[in-house]
Order: C-alpha cells, then structure tokens, then sequence
C-alpha cells in the first residue's frame, strides 16, 4: 500500500510532467519519439489512476528531452532549469560580424528537429522566396549577399520538407499585399518577377501543408516584430544584423503565447492562402 508521502510524489511528478510537456509544446506521441519511451507507457504515467513511479532511466529521458532539470520533475527542486541554463545569461546576441547569422540559424533548426518551429518573418518568407526576388531584395544589403540569401532560403525549404518538420509562419496580409503591387521595398520589381513569387508562395503552401502553415491577421489589429522559436529550445528575435536569442523557459513561453494569439487572430487561415493568392494575383 502506498504511503501519503509516496502518493504526493507520483502526484507531484504527473503535474509537473503535464506541466513540461505543455511549455515544451509537446505532446505525447511527440515526447515518446523524441524520449525513446513507449506511448502508452507514457499515458499509463499521466494517467491519475497511475500510483508508480517510472524508472529512473526514462525519468532522466524524459527530463532530457523537456530540458527540465531531474530533481525538479521528481518534486526534489522547485527550479526547473537545468543547471547549466541557470549559470548561462538568459539573453544572448549573435551578430552577423562574429558567426555569419545563417550558420546561427541552420543550427538553431537542426537542433529544434522534431519540435514546432514558429516563424514571424521581416517581409515574406525566405523560405518561398525566389531567387530572383532575393536577387533584388539583397542587391545591396550590407551583411548578406544574394548567394548568400539564396543558400540560406534554400536550406529553411529543405528543412521544411523533413518528415519530422512542423513549421508555422504568421505575418500580416498587407504585407502580401504591399508585395503584389510593389510597394516598399519591392517598389521596381518587375510584375512578372512577382507573379512568379506569388505562384511560388501558393505551391509550396501547397506542396507541405498541413507541416508547412502560413496565417495571416491583419496589420491594423495586431503586430509582431520578426522572431522565431525553435520549440522548447531558445527563441529569436530578429533586430537587422543581429539576433537577440533568448534561453530561459519564461521567455519562450511568453513568445509562443505571443505567436499563438496572432493565429488565433488570423484572419486568413492555412488552407485558405491558395485562394488569397490568386486574388492577389487578379489585382496585378
């Protein structure tokens, strides 16, 4: 018979294993894969019937792939870092003038690889940009050469396409549409090249939905500055040059609540961005 004592640590463990998966952005079929445990064993834990604790190898397996510390999710600690987030600053920089940014970026993706990757970009998608849109774009940029550009939106696509890979990309549709009639910084872009673009948009979207998702809300009632976050690994936000990289859950956490809202308030959902776009299109 269990004792009170031990009764309150298997409680203390379920909640707290909730409670992680949660920030995480996980859920259980995600945390059996990326863990290496049995899915219904998983369930059998979560399950209030459940009056076991699981053995310490998939505890620490599963704290692993939560990156939440051991002690805090068997109730030993109230800090759920782990320690070697806690001594590290939970901001960082990574300028384009010590690692190229692009090799920041390839590797933040490569580590988030089975985690949902949430995606506001400064302008359109790199990843559905065509070469000679990032020819125009990055002409004259000061840290980025087209190549560059191209390379870099080339290698966001082939992630994009990995079985494991679930993107969401959310941006205001006036930016679309400030696009298609080459306003801003598209003004002297040829009609055809943006056609081209558009078309472009519509395929891929096409092509990777449902793990590939474009929403778009609208500019007049909501904003975002440009950001990413790479699942429960670390979130950036773009400043032009530079990213400040945040590490501590709290911080994630409130960036992918941020994130979460602009798709609640998206006026233009997933499945509806082929037929915005041949409307765009129309008004060329």
């Amino acid at each position: 018979m269990l004792t009170r004592d031990r009764r309150e640590t298997v409680r203390l463990f379920r909640n707290r294993l909730t409670e992680a998966m949660k920030a995480a952005d996980m859920n259980k079929s995600a945390l059996a894969r990326v863990s290496g445990i049995d899915r219904s064993t998983l369930s059998q834990l979560l399950s209030t019937d459940n009056e076991r604790l699981p053995r310490a190898e998939t505890v620490a397996s599963m704290a692993k792939s939560l990156q939440v510390s051991l002690d805090w999710l068997l109730g030993l600690s109230n800090e759920a870092r782990l320690g070697a987030a806690i001594l590290k600053d939970s901001i960082e920089i990574s300028l384009t003038s010590d690692v190229p940014t692009d090799e920041c970026l390839a590797v933040w993706h490569k580590e988030a690889v089975g985690y949902k990757i949430r995606y506001v970009p400064a302008g359109l998608p790199d990843l559905v940009k065509t070469q000679a849109v990032l020819q125009f774009e990055f002409q004259s940029f000061a840290s980025k050469s087209p190549i560059q550009a191209i390379t870099a939106s080339e290698d966001k696509l082939e992630y994009s396409r990995l079985p494991d890979a679930d993107m969401e990309i959310c941006t205001s549709f006036q930016m679309l549409e400030t696009f298609a009639r080459g306003e801003g910084i598209w003004d002297g872009l040829d009609r055809e090249v943006r056609l081209e673009q558009l078309d472009r948009i519509a395929t891929v979207m096409d092509e990777l939905y449902p793990k590939l998702r474009l929403f778009l809300y609208n500019g007049l009632t909501h904003h975002a500055a440009p950001y990413t976050v790479f699942g429960p690994k670390r979130a950036a936000i773009y400043m032009g040059q530079m990213y400040f990289v945040f590490n501590t859950r709290e911080h994630i956490r409130t960036l992918i609540d941020h994130f979460d809202g602009l798709v609640k308030a998206a006026t233009i959902q997933a499945n509806e961005i082929p037929a915005f776009i041949e409307k765009l299109k129309r008004q060329i």
